[in-house]
Order: C-alpha cells, then structure tokens, then sequence
C-alpha cells in the first residue's frame, strides 16, 4: 500500500509534474494518431496568419494614404480599378487579407472540431486504462481510505486533460507567432519588448501562486468532495430511497450536505477574491507599459519616423505581442498548474497490485486431488494492529463441503478472502494440491472458485447478464444461463418476468423491474452455478431467505456440490449441519472441528450455539 502522497510545495515539485506530459501525448496518440496529427499540422498552419493579415493591413493603409496624395481626375470609378495598377494592386491587396481571413475562420473552425473529437476519443482511452488498472489492483487498496481518495482524483482526471496537449500546441502556436512579430518590432524599436516582459512577469508570476493554491485546495479537500459525491447519492437515489424516506434522513442529510458544501464554496470564494484583486492589480500594470508603448509609436509617426501604415502594424504589433507574451507566461503557469493534476492521473497509474501472478505460475491442477491447507495462517489487515485471524490451520479436503461457524468478527469471511487471494497472509501459508497459492497464475486459480458474498452486488443488467455474471464470456450461452439459474431455483423467478431473461432489473434504468432481497439472492446463487467451478463457496448467501426457500436451495446445493470441494458459512444451524464438517471459530482460531453430531456430542461451543438458536424456535 502506498504512503499518503506528499503535496508538493516547491518550484521544482510543480515543474517537475511535466514529466508526465510525454506519457499524456503516448496516450492522445494511441487514442487517434491522425487526429491529433490533424490538430498539430491546423495549428502550425495558423500560426503565421495573424502576422500575415496584419502586414496586408499595413500595405493597405499605406497604398490608401498614397492614392489620396495622387490626383484622380477620372474619379474612382468601375473603370479606374481595372485600369489603374496601383488601385488594382490595392483591390489585390484587399482580397487577399479577405482570403486569409477566411483561411482563418475555417482553420480555426477545424482545429477546434479536431481537438473536440479527439479530447473524447483521449477521455474514452483514458476511462478504459483508469477501470482496467483499478481491476488489477488489490482489495486491500480499494478498502484503504487513503487510496480511495488517490482513486478519486484519478478519476476526476480521466476526461478534460488532453486539453493540456492542445494547450501546449497552442503555446506552440503562439510562439511562432510571437517571433515573426517580435522580428517586425525589432527593426524599429525593441526596447519596446523589453518593456513588455518586464511588466508582464510580475502577472505571471502571481498567476503561478494562485494556480497553485487553487490545487492544493482541491488536494486537500479530497476527502470533502468524496462526502458530498456520497450524501448526494443518499439524498437522490433509488437504492436509498426507502430508509432515507421512512427514517426521515432527508433533513439530516441535507443539512449536512450543506454545511460541507458551504464550506468548499467559502474556501473557493476567498481564493477566487484572493485572486481576482491581485490579478486586477498586475493587470493594470500590464496595460500601462501598453500604452506607454503606444504613446511612443505615435510620437514618432507624428514626427515623421513612421508611416500610417508603420503605425497600424507597430500598434497591432505590440497589442499582439503584449497579448501573446502575457499568454504565453500565464499559459505556462496554467499547464504547469494543470500538470499537477495531471499527476493525479498518472501517479494513480504507478500503483502496482502486491498480489500478482508470478513470473513462471505452476499448472493448477485438473482436478484437484489433496485439497487446501492452512498453515498457521495469521492475517493482520493494513492500518490495524488487531489479528483477523492467528495459527489458523485446518485441511479442506478435495470433493469436501465444510461449513465455518462463529460470532460475528471470529474470521470467517476472512477465511474466503484468503482462500481467494484477495488478500495474502501476514503469516503463515495458505496451500492448494501442497504449493502456496501465490505458486499459481491468478485469474485461473480465481477462474475455478465460485463465491457468492451476502453483499453481492444487484447489477442493473438483465437477467441473463445477471446469471451471467459468474462466467461473463458465457452470456451468450443460452443453455449454460439456464442451467445455472435451474440450479439455484432463480428459474421460477425469471419465469415471471414480463421479458424473463430479457428483462432489465432494478429501478436505475427505464423498463428495470426490481426484486425481492430473496429473488435477487437466487439471482446471485446462479453466478456462482454459472461459473462450474471445481470449489464454491457460499458467505451467508440464503440470509433474505425464508426456511423454506433456504431449505431448498440448500438441498439443492448439497446434490449439486457432489464431487466439488465446497466452503459454506451460515448463521444458520439448520443449513450448516448438512456440511460434510463443521469449524467453528473464536478469535481468528479454530476452536472446534467435526461433523454436526460429533460437535453436539462434545458439548462445547456449537453445542451452546446450537441450543441458543433452535431455543429460538421452540
């Protein structure tokens, strides 16, 4: 698991979040090379215009104050333009600054159809690369709060980054622009430039310090925004519905939606005004070092030094360059700033999963012949100093059904978790046909258990993707679906629905009919038939089960479980004693083991359990 990552606070820090910009560019790029070379070639392309057009404009006005010194004594008719060179020079010069602008126009028009088609090809690559590494990360990482709050940046980063790129060949673009300008400026008076960037730096460098308070706001109230995201949930959902309206939870959750988010907005506020006033101040300074400019290209027009024409492109000149030298530091700022977030995205990338497949994986065995071995296990789970489980050891013999018993925390959910390399023990060795169960490739030692938890998720599929969820490949396999959804008697629940296996379930979509906790119960039983795995197991999975449907489905279980190696774990005595053996469990520990009659016949604590629960009925 990793450290809480630590908010940079130095230049270097910020700076050195450009890093992932080539990594940004790898990932735009596969998502549609031709576009984003599309992109890169309509901006070089428009760079030079701006610089064009406005030296058409400087040769038309020249061209203007030359024909007013020259007499016409024709008039300026049809019949002079077509005759006279020098208007037909200036009607030429006219329709080519129409012509670029034009060019303009559509350049523009296509650079920002490109960026959009590409910014949500990028956003789709990107949610794909962001769900897929999610899938190989632990479930120790997904439970830690810490990781939780690094995943929700991430995913706050996925879509609207590419934006980055298309701002960097745009401070490309501008700077190509802001060359061929200041190339013009320098022949006449460059230290006009000077003025500019001694002015502007000033802007840029308060741009800087708001962009990076901005950030480490959003950073720290990570955990915030998670909150709201969740009590927004709460207050408008149909999972939530129910409970939120009988308990009457709308009030309390309201309330306390509002004082969070009237807290972000106070903090939001003050940094926006924070902002907003120096911002005002340093831009202000940047206008005065424009109009003393200004003043001075006018000066020296009037006195002679430059022509009218001189005095449009000097003037267009320095307002442009003032424009893009301020654009180009802030812009800076602005993707340095947004390169943090950047790292968001991409630092959620580096986390590695502990638990992998090894280089070289052992066959797993076909069938299993020996079964599985605990081996003094112990399990301390991360950020909690108390033992889960300790010197666990127990044999769980191939074609066994074994149910586990104990209060509520004595390990037995636990026990699932290791035996599914969800998580891996601080201790001790978890063994399958005598090698670790780390010895095997992962997917094919989880491809061959079936689990159903008792907090199983209700998909807002159909029913046939329901099923079909322990064996998603074989959605399409109408007779497996089938056979999976006979075996854990879903069958006579989708016999009844308007469009039986085609029907959508739950309320979140239109036509979603919902079920009872029961139906949906064997709704989840049958992912676990679907899957035809050579171990099963079943964590509480009857517990919205009347007796007699959890009766039957566990009679059900029994015949079908022949030959399979079966791990049952229930509240239920009446359930648990059809198991081939029984371990009961205290503290992390076996405690007791043996089958129902032997563990009655001992007296201990089953027997005692036994009875409290079958007073219960009495």
């Amino acid at each position: 698991m990793l450290d809480r990552l630590a908010l940079p606070s130095a230049w270097t820090a910020r700076l050195g979040a450009l890093r992932h910009v080539p990594a940004l560019f790898r990932l735009v790029y596969a998502a549609s090379p031709r576009l984003l070379m599309a992109s890169l070639g309509l901006r070089l392309a428009r760079a030079s215009l701006p610089v064009a057009m406005l030296y058409l404009a400087k040769l038309i006005l020249d061209a203007i104050v030359a024909e007013h010194a020259r007499p016409h004594p024709g008039g300026l008719g049809p019949e002079a333009w077509l005759a006279d060179p020098a208007l037909r020079h200036l009607a030429l010069l006219v329709a080519a600054e129409f012509g670029l602008a034009i060019l303009a126009d559509l350049l523009g028009r296509a650079s920002t159809l490109v960026d959009g088609l590409v910014a949500d090809l990028y956003g789709n690559a990107a949610t794909l690369k962001l769900m897929r590494h999610a899938a190989d990360l632990d479930l120790e990482q997904f439970e830690d709060s810490t990781q939780q709050d690094q995943l929700e940046r991430a995913r706050r980063q996925v879509t609207g980054r590419s934006n980055l790129l298309f701002q960097l060949f745009g401070q490309g673009q501008d700077l190509i622009t802001l060359v061929a300008f200041a190339l013009g400026l320098v022949a006449f008076a460059p230290w006009l430039i000077l003025l500019l960037v001694v002015a502007l730096v000033p802007a840029f460098l308060n741009e800087t310090y708001f962009n990076r308070e901005g950030y480490r706001l959003a950073w720290t109230r990570t955990p915030e925004r998670r909150e709201i995201d969740y009590l927004r949930f709460l207050g408008a959902s149909v999972e939530s519905a129910k409970e939120v309206k009988l308990f009457g939870l709308n009030g309390y959750i309201a309330e306390r939606y509002q004082g969070l988010a009237t807290k972000l907005v106070a903090d939001n506020r003050a940094l926006a005004l924070r902002r907003a006033g120096w911002g005002g101040a340093f831009a202000a300074l940047g206008t005065l070092a424009y109009y003393l400019a200004y003043a001075t290209i006018v000066w020296r027009t009037a006195a002679g030094q430059f022509s009218i024409g001189d005095l449009a492109f000097l003037a267009g000149s320095f307002q442009r360059l003032r424009s893009l030298i301020e654009g180009l530091l802030l812009g800076f700022s602005q993707i340095a700033a947004q390169a943090q977030y950047l790292d968001d995205l991409f630092s959620f990338f580096g986390v590695v999963p502990a638990i992998r497949s090894p280089a070289i994986p052992a066959p797993l065995p076909r069938p299993i012949r020996s079964g599985i071995v605990f081996e003094a296990v112990g399990l301390r789970y991360p950020g909690t100093e108390t033992w889960a489980v300790r010197n666990l050891s127990f044999h769980l013999a191939a074609g066994e059904v074994l149910a586990l018993v104990g209060e509520n925390g004595a390990g037995k959910t636990t026990i699932v978790k290791l035996l599914t390399r969800l998580y891996d023990p601080t201790e001790g060795r978890v063994l399958l046909d005598g090698l670790p169960l780390s010895a095997y490739d992962l997917d094919d030692l989880r491809s061959r258990i079936g689990v159903i938890f008792q907090d199983f998720v209700r998909f807002s599929f159909t029913a046939r993707e329901n099923v079909a969820v322990g064996r998603i490949d074989a959605r399409d396999d109408d007779e497996r679906v089938t056979r999976a959804a006979g075996r854990s008697l879903a069958d006579g629940v989708i016999g009844r629905l308007p469009l039986q296996y085609d029907q959508p379930l739950g309320k979140r979509f239109a036509e979603g009919v919902d079920l009872s906790g029961g139906e949906w119960q064997k709704i989840a039983i049958a992912r676990a038939y679907m899957r035809e795995a050579e171990i099963l197991i079943l964590d509480e999975p009857t517990a919205a089960l009347d007796a007699r449907a959890e009766f039957e489905v566990f009679q059900r279980f029994r015949e079908l479980s022949h030959g399979r190696t079966a791990v049952l774990i229930s509240h239920r005595f009446s359930t648990v004693r059809m198991a081939d053996r029984i371990l009961v469990l205290n503290g992390g520990t076996v405690i007791e083991s043996g089958s129902h009659a032997e563990l009655q016949a001992l007296g201990g604590r089953y027997a005692e359990l036994f009875e409290l629960q079958a007073a219960g009925y009495r």
